[in-house]
């Protein structure tokens, strides 16, 4: 175990840090200081001195201007405090107030956060508009006929950048069988796919993983627990304040709901689906911002729309263009009651009036009882002329399975996409498809840019250029299915009972058991807000307990023991290359083989076994989808 004490004592040799700077809070105390004392200048068209404060990408562009961590290296903070009447800004104007100097300061020291997805540049892009059938350019190749690869193969050659690679045979049935199943295909089923010659193979794979009910449901059951705020356990199910739909929606994705009838029945639901539309009733007394009502607001705008409503059920967002009566409009469709206004939390004196968030799309009569307006906003909702609808969730999908949005934040749908034709077109075909989300899936997996191999995330800052698909890291379910099968440790049974799940002894998946602390520490959320995107970057947390956390550290002792009475013999080769072909789905190389001999020692051991497993599974191969 001398790799973990070492690796847990260079955390704890990481320099001394000075006390973390004050929180600042971006939206209420920064955006106002940049729009009216630097907005003239540096905002929207204007860019003077080669800085634009349009966005995060933009500022971080111009070097050295704003440095994060370190407002004493960062020009910004250099000129709004120098005294120097032509250095410093704003160059017109009163100079900033020592209160608007400490508020930039420590927002600077505290990383320059940024809201995600915020412009100061007019949005241009109307995305709630049905979308558009864009005429397709002609195929680059003869295999390339897939509209997706006509779009991407149009926008490389007019960027004079390469089309990218294939992904050799093993990285693609990794790839697709974790993104469509969520699980590692055998060593078995890797080399029947790589010795198979048939041209058509990629997309014979991708349909039979598609037609995997089971598996599929499953593993998509993570993907929507965390859009939808559903769990089995936590906030509001101890007191009856919450109530979940896993029932409603295993059986959903089950029979493949077509999506447009799936979020009817969340806004219009049965007893098996209301759970969503309740939300959770907090104990006590809470803010007016988080009742019931402008929590279904919030959600509804969020999940289905890629609108960020939490601003404004307080008051007029600071951060794009929609009202405090924006909010309560969409919230009061689902009052039983009258719904009065409040402003930070203070009665206005003036009551809602329901409404839906487009109106131009249809009328919503307010004076209509309950459930009529229910029906009618689900109508408005997924009728084809809401493009925002259809094309939130392809980019929803799109960033699931390619690893960043055609749209980012995926929340913010009002952002320009990098390619607004290809938005548009699978936006149309899935509307076409009559809301197919199976159909939508396969198209993005059959096509060669998904098959493509994949590229690192672009670093902080840089602006986004399409290279071909991102690579993502595995779900913590993903992490822990693949641990549990290797080691035979899955429970029989799930933790939370739900119709339709009677499997006997069957091991049974992550995702449809209560997260344990391990789960946690990789990223499952406790669902009390909606999750539509998990953090993609290691924790210290993380790291301790993959290092030397009791629930990995169990998993690794049993599935030793599992993997030595599978595998007796003692010759650690044997072994080793059957972990490297289930793990990585390949044989190690010589130096891997050399260094894997050497760490778990000859004859094998249940301990050289332990820290062989744990060695491969702690491999950035392991844990990313590449």
């Amino acid at each position: 175990m001398s790799r973990r004490v070492a690796f847990l004592l260079s955390l704890a040799v990481s320099p001394t840090y000075a006390a973390d700077p004050p929180r600042v809070d971006f939206s209420h105390e920064v955006v106002p200081i940049l729009r009216s004392k630097c907005g003239e200048c540096h905002t929207v068209k204007a860019k003077k001195g080669d800085l634009s404060l349009n966005t995060r990408e933009t500022m971080l562009a111009s070097k050295g201007v704003v440095v994060p961590g370190k407002s004493g290296e960062s020009e910004l903070i250099k000129r709004i405090t120098s005294h120097d009447k032509d250095v410093r800004m704003p160059s017109k104007g009163p100079a900033l107030s020592g209160k608007e100097i400490a508020t930039l300061t420590a927002w600077v020291d505290g990383g320059a956060k940024w809201e995600p997805g915020f412009s100061f540049a007019k949005k241009t892009f109307v995305a709630h508009l049905a979308p558009r059938m864009p005429t397709l350019p002609a195929a680059s190749a003869p295999d390339r006929t897939n509209p997706i690869d006509r779009i991407l193969d149009a926008q490389l050659t007019r960027e004079k950048r390469p089309i990218p690679s294939p992904a050799n045979d093993a990285v693609f049935v990794r790839r697709i069988s974790l993104d469509l199943i969520g699980l590692l295909p055998s060593p078995a089923e890797v080399d029947a796919f790589v010795a198979d010659t048939s041209p058509d193979k990629k997309e014979k794979l991708a349909r039979s993983l598609l037609a995997a009910d089971r598996e599929y449901t499953e593993h998509w059951l993570t993907f929507w627990n965390d859009l939808l705020r559903n769990d089995y356990s936590g906030t509001g199910y101890i007191d009856g304040g919450r109530k979940p739909i896993t029932t409603w929606l295993y059986r959903s994705l089950l029979e493949n709901k077509p999506y447009d009838k799936f979020v009817r029945e969340l806004i219009v639901p049965s007893l098996e689906s209301e759970g969503f539309s309740k939300g959770i009733k907090w104990r006590g007394v809470v803010n007016a911002s988080q009742v019931v009502e402008l929590q279904f607001a919030q959600t509804v705008g969020q999940v289905f729309l890629g609108v960020n409503l939490k601003c404004a059920s307080c008051h007029d967002s600071f951060i794009d263009d929609w009202k405090l009566t924006d909010a309560y409009g969409l919230a009061a469709v689902i009052a039983d009651r009258p719904l009065e206004l409040h402003r930070c939390d203070k009665p206005l004196g003036r009551m809602a009036t329901a409404k839906f968030l487009f109106p131009e799309l249809g009328p919503l009569d307010p004076t209509a009882p309950k459930i009529d307006r229910l029906k009618r906003l689900a109508y408005l909702l997924t009728t084809p002329q809401d493009g925002r609808f259809s094309r939130t969730i392809v980019n929803r999908l799109w960033h699931r399975l390619m690893g960043r949005g055609i749209v980012e934040p995926v929340d913010v749908m009002a952002n320009e996409p990098w390619n607004a034709d290809l938005l548009d077109w699978l936006a149309s075909d899935l509307v076409d498809r009559k809301y197919d989300l199976k159909k939508l899936i396969e198209r993005i997996v059959t096509s060669k840019s998904y098959q493509s191999e994949s590229v690192p995330p672009a670093p902080e800052g840089e602006a986004f250029v399409y290279h071909g698909p991102v690579r993502k890291r595995m779900t913590a379910e993903q992490f822990v299915d693949a641990v549990w099968r290797l080691t035979g440790t899955a429970p029989k049974r799930p933790h939370v009972q739900f119709k339709g799940f009677d499997r006997g002894q069957e091991p049974v998946r992550a995702s449809i058991v209560d997260a344990d602390l391990l789960m946690r520490s990789l990223g499952r959320p406790n669902r009390d807000q909606v999750v539509t995107t998990r953090p993609e970057d290691l924790s210290t947390l993380q790291a301790l307990d993959l290092t030397n956390g009791p629930i990995l550290a169990d998993l690794l002792t049993k599935g030793a023991k599992k993997i030595g009475a599978d595998i007796p013999d003692p010759d650690p080769r044997t072994t080793i290359r059957w972990l490297y072909r289930t793990l990585l789905s390949r044989n190690p190389n010589e130096n891997e083989m050399a260094a894997a001999v050497a760490l778990a020692g000859s004859p094998l051991t249940d301990s050289g076994r332990a820290d062989l497993l744990w060695a491969i599974l702690m491999l950035p191969e392991f844990q990313m989808v590449r």
